[in-house]
């Protein structure tokens, strides 16, 4: 592999922000996958530029319309409000449109939690608090693959992903669901290049379906790089996998853990750790 190749990650900075946004519009993209459109003069000035992008969504408290959000010290460090429960957790924006002054977050309606009931009677005309991203990781286009995945939470990222790739040498995507239902419109890749895995009633996070499917991919020659998102112990294989058997550089890989099976506070996009033993880099 060439290791004197371009640096393959450029990380950008934002400037820290918290804007009270306003609901446009709803739609279903799949009986448990809702988009919630979101738009409003705070938005100006909204960035991102990375589709592995996260920001922090603050949503009403039971029984208040307006989600409590913090403000911003001199330092540009978050102070939490004097009074109100804050309610928060991470999210890929799923598209930006400047022009049209739109924000697009998918929620998936896994039944519990404050996001999922939320998003389950989100309306127009309702508020959402939305933080950052603080940050973007921008992907060298100019590699020669890409590979890409992860369960239903990791779909809109799948999805924007997908979109800034278009164009590239050779794109794959694998992503777990349900089942057919939970399938999507997502952009074309190619011919063979896009496997669903259903886990067939087998429950989130329980299965092996993504470390399978990547251990009998046969991957292209050339220097490449891989994105994965979704439960954070099942993707360890993954990334132990493409590290160890298919000696990927650590530069060239990025796994985040969104959420933790029996974990009800994980660190949404936390990097997944490697196991004891493991070797820690290349």
């Amino acid at each position: 592999m060439n290791t004197d190749a371009p640096e393959i990650v450029r990380r950008v900075r934002h400037e820290p922000r918290y804007r009270m946004l306003e609901v446009q519009a709803v739609h279903d993209l799949t009986p448990r996958m809702r988009r919630v459109v979101l738009g409003g003069p705070e938005l100006a000035g909204f960035v991102s530029l990375g589709a592995g992008d996260h920001v922090k969504v603050f949503f009403p408290a039971e029984g208040q319309d307006l989600p409590a959000l913090p403000t911003l010290d001199e330092a540009g460090r978050p102070v939490p409000p004097a009074d109100g429960v804050m309610i928060r957790r991470d999210f890929t924006p799923r598209s930006h449109d400047r022009e049209r002054g739109e924000l697009a977050l998918d929620f998936f309606l896994h039944g519990h939690g404050p996001a999922s009931s939320w998003a389950a009677t989100a309306a127009p005309g309702q508020r959402l608090g939305v933080g950052g991203p603080r940050g973007s990781k921008i992907v060298s286009r100019d590699l020669d693959w890409y590979l890409v995945g992860g369960d239903e939470t990791a779909l809109p990222a799948i999805g924007r992903w997908l979109e800034d790739l278009a164009g590239a040498a050779r794109v794959i995507a694998l992503v777990e669901v349900g089942d057919a239902s939970d399938e999507m419109a997502l952009p074309d890749v190619g011919p063979g290049r896009l496997q669903w895995l259903h886990r067939a009633g087998a429950g989130a996070g329980a299965t092996t379906l993504l470390a399978d499917a990547v251990r009998s991919l046969e991957l292209p020659d050339g220097d490449g790089f891989a994105w994965f998102g979704g439960e954070a112990t099942s993707l360890r294989e993954v990334r132990r996998h493409l590290r160890e058997d298919r000696g990927m550089d650590v530069s060239r890989i990025d796994v985040s853990g969104y959420w933790k099976r029996g974990v009800a506070e994980h660190d949404h996009h936390a990097p997944v750790e490697p196991e004891a033993g493991e070797a820690a880099g290349r």
